[in-house]
């Protein structure tokens, strides 16, 4: 189990290439049992493995420009142009199997893997297996059927290792799991009679390089049908630029003689890995040994990446649903000790009562609270003298986030003094600097750990040259672990932070001293958190929402990732301006200027800004940030901007009291109207009028743009701002399975939100659900327009629209019969009246599951 051929820039490889013996490892050669031949886009050859002679009749370096149709027959060639177009992402490797090359021959069958590696469309081949199964879905549909029936996680892995071993025929398969110090142990094996067991063996980071598990993740399966096989070279060795070719995608790639020797120095003659990747990390590894050459066909090797594959997938649903079901257990007794201590804010100082209850959510042997300078313990703790240089060195890792540890002594030495009592460490901030902490500590647990070979001399130089060669014994090697405790589990951790969060509440109780203030303290908070919450679910599903409708099918990468990066700024800018004064209204001018030192640099005085004093609030603020950033950006891109021109922003209030905006661009490049409408100009044309009531007039005159905006007098200076709401879930959330399956909805569909990017993203997912048609409103008078003129079949109402609710909708269309639920951010804290309390209510951020749960429901009633 270690590190086999890495990507050719790999300080890996690298030393190799002063290698005089084995320079064809350092330039890029595959294994004997396939060929290589990578082609131009044009495919004409362009590299060549030296083996090729004996599948073509010609030398590797005669092939050196030839079109690929002088090597295979046309039908050939149409199937591999045909699986090259399936190719999705820059990793992405094809596979056809049984495919005839040679048209006089139709039983010279051969199976290919197609990947791209720049600009070269890179085709290995291997005889087809005239053995290989014959229906590989019912193979996997078995294997998947035996995996299901382990009950537990140790039989899972072990049934994994039966499977593989048999699908394989391999003298040893291994379960090998990552630990997070990047070291490895052997969780199951399935192994010949007449074998020593690796089980429970652990090895150590080293043996495993970080570059080579970036590449298993990239490469996720991997053989060596024989380690004495000679690799053979690439012609030519190094392209018009002196370059290898990579090879990090090949199935053929050969490997480093370090592995090789590795392999050697176990007495393994054939190896194979197939990547466990768990929620795009790499947990471990099938690993593979036999102990003679073993050669397994592609298609088999295949069906084995894709069982792979399936037992991660089957693996992460399993972890999923144990860390479920104790964070549920664990969050049920956190909801009833926060809500004692809400209710005697005393139990704070109390480290008995904390300590009972917190040992019951998160394992723990002693527990200590740091609030305001004074200490409290219960349990096996550190002494009291020690806490204080224990919570300045917490501070000065300034995290403001849970911290855990289960080698507390490795980042605060002084700690080893009371390594017995505490070796980990779950620290809880729970105030702003200076903090405040809860500190929960675990007792040191001396282990005996085996190694497959002593872990502290994993190499030293040998005589290939100056590279590192691996260590020769792997004989089990036994190390008694001490200052270490049992370390803090993912769960436990992610506990702790909703602990976190709820105990700081609690503490800002505290600053009030007399009870009365206490209780006004108690609702002002309880608002706090249902305001936070709202704001909060809010801005992820605007952002969710943008990240949606910024997509644009003729952008690059890239260039989406600048547009949504650059739209997230904005808001994140004009954020910080109205949370500077606690939500309060922000200046015009400074949001301009703030836009304009952003994106314009040294042409911001290009900027002409002429205008009163006027404060927008928070709602209208984030909208116009929105617009502002698209302006700038593309006066910047393709505007006045761009070019020598000047950009003129005016503004002053009507006799209405109505903010009149105008933003007129001249001397730059002639304007033209845009062929198609993207998201930035929806923005401009259509947020101000739709989030705030007002008017946008967009004119593409040939001198430059011309906006003129009007936004309504409530958002200006003191009138009372409302919040957008939260938005759903986008599309992608929806399963391809539970689109074609689950479409509860029919007719039309009536969605009442006062957020444009919101409702669009809403809309795409009511009519995924089925709705044939949505209307939408952004107001009660808009709604009621669309209810008296549409036949509404299903309503979806957001409770709070700004500085008015929905609640006139609600009642109009209970009067007529029509069904529809309520949507809110605002949590338990929403008070509904007496006739709509039965109505139910849909928790924002919507996901795809619980609105079509709830639509369901409401249809099927």
């Amino acid at each position: 189990m270690s590190a086999d051929q890495v990507a050719p820039d790999s300080s890996f490889d690298v030393d190799l290439t002063n290698c005089d013996r084995e320079p064809i490892h350092a330039l890029g050669a595959i294994q004997p049992f396939g060929f290589l031949i990578a082609l131009s886009p044009d495919w004409l050859v362009r590299r060549a493995s030296a083996n090729a002679e004996a599948i073509f009749g010609i030398p590797a370096d005669e092939l050196l420009g030839r079109p690929v149709q002088d090597l295979l027959s046309d039908g050939a060639v149409h199937t591999l142009r045909n699986r090259l177009t399936m190719l999705r992402g820059p990793d992405a490797v094809e596979r056809i199997f049984a495919v005839p090359i040679d048209d006089d021959r139709p039983k010279r069958r051969f199976d290919f893997a197609v990947h791209m590696s720049g600009d070269l469309i890179v085709i290995e081949g291997e005889r087809s297996d005239d053995a290989e199964a014959s229906d590989p879905a019912s193979t996997i549909r078995a294997m998947i059927g035996r995996l299901d029936m382990a009950g537990d996680l140790p039989g899972f892995y072990r049934e994994g290792a039966r499977q593989v071993r048999a699908l394989t025929g391999f003298d040893r398969v291994m379960v090998y799991r990552f630990d997070p110090d990047g070291s490895g142990v052997v969780v199951a094996e399935a192994v010949r009679s007449g074998l020593g067991s690796f089980m429970d063996l652990r090895y150590p980071a080293s043996d495993i390089p970080r570059q080579a598990r970036e590449l298993y993740l990239r490469t996720p399966f991997r053989i060596i049908a024989d380690i004495d096989d000679e690799p053979v070279p690439i012609v030519p060795q190094r392209d018009e630029t002196g370059a290898p070719i990579d090879l990090s995608l090949s199935i053929l790639r050969s490997v480093s003689p370090i592995h090789i020797e590795y392999l050697r120095n176990m007495g393994v003659a054939a190896s194979m890995s197939i990547s466990i990747i768990v929620e795009g990390k790499l947990w471990g590894l099938f690993a593979c040994h036999h102990y003679s050459p073993r050669s397994v066909g592609f298609e088999r090797r295949s069906i084995a990446e894709l069982f792979g594959q399936m037992f991660a997938f089957k693996l992460e649903s399993r972890e999923r649903k144990a860390q479920g079901a104790y964070e549920i257990t664990a969050r049920a007794t956190a909801d009833r000790m926060l809500a004692a201590i809400a209710g005697n804010a005393s139990l704070l100082d109390n480290p008995d009562y904390l300590g009972e209850m917190l040992s019951s959510v998160v394992p723990c042997d002693g527990i200590a609270i740091w609030l305001d300078g004074r200490v409290a313990i219960s349990g096996e703790a550190p002494p009291i003298g020690a806490l204080p240089d224990l919570v300045r060195r917490l501070n000065a890792m300034a995290s403001g986030r849970v911290y855990a540890t289960d080698h507390l002594a490795g980042v605060h030495p002084p700690a080893d003094s009371y390594a017995d009592v505490a070796a980990g460490l779950l620290a809880i901030p729970i105030s702003r600097s200076p903090r405040d902490y809860v500190l929960l500590f675990r007792q040191e647990r001396i282990r005996t750990v085996t190694w497959g070979g002593d872990p502290h001399k994993v190499a030293h130089y040998g005589p290939n040259g100056s590279r590192l060669s691996p260590r020769k014994s792997f004989d089990a090697w036994r190390e008694e672990v001490r200052g270490r405790s049992e370390p803090f589990a993912e769960p436990e951790v992610r506990v702790a932070e909703m602990l976190r969060a709820s105990l700081i509440e609690v503490v800002l109780r505290l600053s009030d001293a007399a009870s009365d203030e206490r209780k006004r303290a108690g609702e002002r908070q309880e608002l706090l958190i249902a305001e936070l919450n709202h704001r909060v679910r809010n801005i992820l599903s605007l952002i969710r929402g943008l990240v949606r409708q910024s997509r644009d099918p003729a952008a690059d990468t890239e260039t989406y990732m600048r547009m949504l990066e650059g739209r997230i700024e904005a808001l994140a800018r004009a954020h910080d301006q109205i949370t500077q004064d606690n939500w309060s209204p922000a200046p015009l001018r400074r949001l301009i200027e703030t836009e304009a030192a952003a994106y314009l640099g040294g042409r911001a005085s290009r900027l002409e800004l002429e205008g009163d004093a006027v404060l927008l609030h928070p709602q209208a603020f984030s909208t116009v940030a929105l617009v502002l950033h698209e302006l700038m950006t593309n006066s910047a891109k393709y505007g006045a901007l761009s070019d020598s021109g000047t950009v003129s922003v005016r503004w002053d209030l009507d006799d209405e009291l109505d903010l009149r905006l105008r933003w007129w661009e001249r001397g730059g490049p002639a304007v033209q109207p845009p062929r198609r409408q993207g998201f930035g100009t929806t923005i401009i044309q259509r947020s101000v009028p739709y989030d705030l009531g007002g008017k946008a007039d967009v004119r593409f005159a040939v001198t430059g743009l011309e906006v003129d905006l009007c936004i309504p007098a409530r958002h200006i200076a003191f009138a009372a701002a409302g919040t957008p709401e939260a938005a759903r879930p986008t599309l992608d959330t929806i399963e391809p399975a539970q689109q074609a399956a689950d479409r509860p909805l029919s007719g039309t569909a009536l969605l009442v939100e006062d957020s444009l990017i919101i409702a669009m993203d809403a809309e795409d997912i009511l009519t995924a659900l089925g709705a044939e048609r949505v209307v939408t409103a952004a107001s009660v008078a808009q709604a009621i327009e669309e209810i008296g003129r549409e036949d509404i079949a299903v309503a979806l109402l957001d409770v709070n629209l700004g500085n008015e609710t929905s609640l006139p909708i609600a009642s109009l269309l209970l009067a007529r019969g029509i069904p529809f639920v309520f949507a809110t951010g605002y949590g338990e804290q929403l008070a509904l009246p007496e006739e709509l309390a039965e109505v139910a209510i849909l928790q924002k951020p919507y996901t795809a599951a619980n609105v079509g749960r709830v639509l369901s429901a409401l249809v099927s009633s």
